[in-house]
């Protein structure tokens, strides 16, 4: 009988292993918010990655939108195309907001595990398409909390996840207690390629102290400081010398309680029910058979090259180089349209017709002063009546305009200072057409562009150099020489997803080949400080605090920070909440030079948020000293020798700061003395005029 039981329980068991699931992926979730589809004829592209472990046979696709108002619904369409076929085509309807559902399948995945859905509007608002040609409210609006329905299976789990495919899924890192220099090198670089695959927040743990709700996680860590249950999961031994990148799989199976509203007569009631889910497990071990190897390990993580072609479940490593950088253009002052992500794409029609290409000031080797944005393509030539133009705007701002001729070639130029570019840009090249008065409706695919991204660039014509640095010249500043990380011991396990930031950030552009050394502030020499870049991230009370006299603020003291306009006191430093500073200045060797520190109970979220703070779309080019603390409150300051607007509380003398603390109460009190004494001597002179008249 107790076999019969157990087989029962290995064939249930084996049964549950292969089932199906389904699961609600949202637009906003994958970083798409809502999302505007403007003009007559308009058009906007999602790509969607698809986990190796969802099934499409079965899933769907559901969009929400939500058309203007304006729109005679009735002459006007919606289309959507799936991985460039056509799907759905449909009036809109009345409703205020419409739904599409569209049945997937295994062939509507592109070669590279994408979802590619484009959605395509033709809109009217009058019936008359030569007065709906630039009408503002002709507009579609793709709703966020439109979702892919999406059925799991782990019926092919052990053969289509592999090394190459992993890292979307995982979202936590973990690493050992007490974690050498290596350890948290390891760290940096997976934190950065995670963030490079994913907008989404990613988690680093002590050992010991990973949630058992996770379930995909990277562990680092040379063999022998691995616990003897993650050794148990690497079934590959690494020899001395040799690095491993290892991908454990196993599936689980947990019994959980779940409450769900079921309608009884009208009611929602709460009804309690048993699942059992089946639970995929993906550890991922960057590893190494010694120290050697292990740093080996972590150099492949830097090299995209080896990680996007490893298709198995485990990497032997004996040699790690990352020499393949150097094809790319070195000194990175010229950037085709094509190198920073842009595409040919063919347009054709009247009106409005877009092309939009992002890039960063990290993209080019040092922050650029002035840039040149040339545009080569062509277009159809115009005939005699008909109106052209070739429209450039930059983060929103029209920034050039020419007219179209009869040639059909366009090369245009226009140079940018740098107040109208920002950290991080949105280029967008515009035909505009209209064709000639009576031809109008006639002549909607009469006109067609194109942009040569090969040919078309971006040039930085001299870099952008002051007398300070700003928060504006990072990550840039670091891009010449070399560069060390330096960290206080004590904070070290602190410091780990900070320095994955930074790594990210130093790595961010299209030439991602800085690969900084990280050491111990105990152990650098005079003249490291002077030898490199620096990014140090210190305890407050580190020694080494004292090795940057040209710092904007002498973090290891009290300070207040006042406004200079009124006077006030805008920022008071305080151990009550842990906050996080950073400044950034030039060292004695017009070095680049990043300090952070971290204050309070809870360093480790001090260090990550100021980390994550000096890297955003700051409103300032001046900005030298950013304040953050773990409740993401952020002050921004330009701050110099000859500031009047920083002072240092424990550099006063004890009279002095008696004198801050209790001024307003001596005043008091020497007010009332003054009353009291008028007071007496009036009552005296009152006393004496009394007696002389009597």
């Amino acid at each position: 009988m107790n076999r019969l039981f157990t087989l029962l329980v290995l064939v249930l068991l084996t049964k549950a292993s292969f089932a199906q699931t389904s699961s609600i992926v949202s637009f906003r979730s994958m970083g798409h918010s809502d999302n505007a589809i403007m003009g007559m004829s308009g058009a906007t592209s999602y790509y969607l990655r698809i986990s190796p472990l969802v099934q499409l046979n079965g899933s769907k696709l559901v969009l929400y939108f939500e058309p203007s108002q304006a729109l005679i619904k009735e002459s006007s369409f919606i289309n959507i195309l799936i991985n460039n076929q056509a799907t759905y085509s449909a009036r809109l309807t009345r409703d205020s907001l419409q739904k599409i559902t569209i049945n997937l399948s295994n062939a509507d995945l592109s070669p590279d595990k994408f979802l590619k859905v484009q959605i395509k509007t033709l809109l009217t608002i009058s019936n008359d398409k030569c007065r709906d040609l630039d009408n503002p409210a002709m507009w579609v609006k793709i709703k966020g909390n439109s979702y892919l329905s999406l059925i799991k299976t782990n019926k092919n789990f052990f053969n289509n996840v592999n090394i190459s495919n992993s890292f979307e899924s995982k979202r936590a890192i973990v690493y050992p207690k007490n974690p050498s220099l290596q350890d948290l090198k390891a760290v940096a670089w997976a934190y950065a390629r995670l963030k490079r695959t994913s907008s989404r927040e990613i988690y680093v743990y002590e050992a010991g102290t990973l949630p058992d709700s996770i379930k995909n996680y990277i562990v680092v860590g040379a063999m022998g400081s691995l616990s003897s249950d993650e050794r148990n999961l690497i079934k590959v031994n690494p020899q001395g010398n040799q690095g491993l990148l290892y991908l454990h799989k196993s599936i689980s199976t947990t019994v959980d309680t779940v409450t769900n509203l079921v309608d009884v007569k009208g009611k929602l009631v709460p009804v309690r029910s048993v699942v059992t889910n089946i639970d995929p497990k993906e550890v991922l071990f960057v590893s190494g058979g010694d120290n050697t190897g292990f740093d080996k390990a972590i150099t492949s993580l830097g090299n995209m090259n080896i990680l996007n072609s490893t298709y198995g479940d485990y990497l032997v490593i004996d040699k790690a180089e990352n020499h393949f950088f150097a094809n790319l253009d070195e000194s990175r002052s010229k950037l085709t349209l094509k190198q920073i992500g842009g595409s040919s794409s063919f347009l054709s029609g009247i009106g409005s017709l877009k092309t939009s290409y992002n890039f960063k000031n990290s993209d080019f080797s040092f922050t650029p002063k002035e840039v040149e944005i040339r545009f080569v393509g062509i277009y159809s030539a115009l005939n005699p009546g008909d109106r052209g133009f070739f429209n450039i705007y930059l983060n929103g701002l029209l920034i050039s305009s020419e007219r179209l001729g009869a040639s059909g070639k366009l090369n245009t130029a226009v140079t940018i200072n740098r107040y109208q570019h920002h950290k991080y840009n949105t280029l967008e090249a515009e035909f505009r057409f209209y064709p000639s008065s009576g031809n109008c409706a006639n002549s909607f695919t009469n006109f067609f562009c194109e942009i040569d991204v090969d040919k078309s660039y971006l040039a930085s014509k001299n870099p952008f150099i002051t007398s300070d640095l700003s928060f504006y010249q990072y990550p840039e500043a670091f891009n010449s020489g070399t560069t060390k990380l330096i960290v206080s011991r004590d904070y070290a396990k602190h410091a780990a997803a900070a320095l994955g930031e930074i790594i990210y950030e130093l790595n961010n552009n299209i030439n991602a080949n800085n690969f900084p050394e990280i050491v111990y502030s105990d152990q650098i020499q005079g003249g490291d400080l002077k030898q490199n870049n620096i990014i140090a991230l210190l305890s407050y009370n580190d020694p080494l605090m004292n090795e940057f006299p040209d710092a904007p603020i002498k973090f290891n003291q009290k300070f207040r920070l006042y406004n200079a306009d009124n006077n006030k006191v805008v920022y008071s430093l305080s151990d009550s909440v842990s906050n996080g500073l950073a400044q950034i200045f030039y060292g004695r060797s017009n070095n680049a030079t990043l300090v952070l520190t971290a204050t309070g109970a809870h360093p480790a979220k001090a260090f990550l948020s100021v980390s994550r703070s000096i890297t955003e779309q700051l409103s300032t080019l001046s900005s030298n000293v950013c304040i953050s603390d773990i409740n993401n409150n952020k002050y921004l300051f330009n701050i110099n020798k000859s500031s009047e607007n920083l002072e240092y509380v424990d550099t006063k003398s004890g009279l002095a700061k008696f004198w801050d603390n209790y001024n307003l109460y001596i005043l008091l009190g020497i007010l009332v003395l003054i009353l009291v004494s008028f007071l007496y001597v009036r009552s005296r002179v009152q006393s004496s005029q009394d007696l002389f008249n009597d």
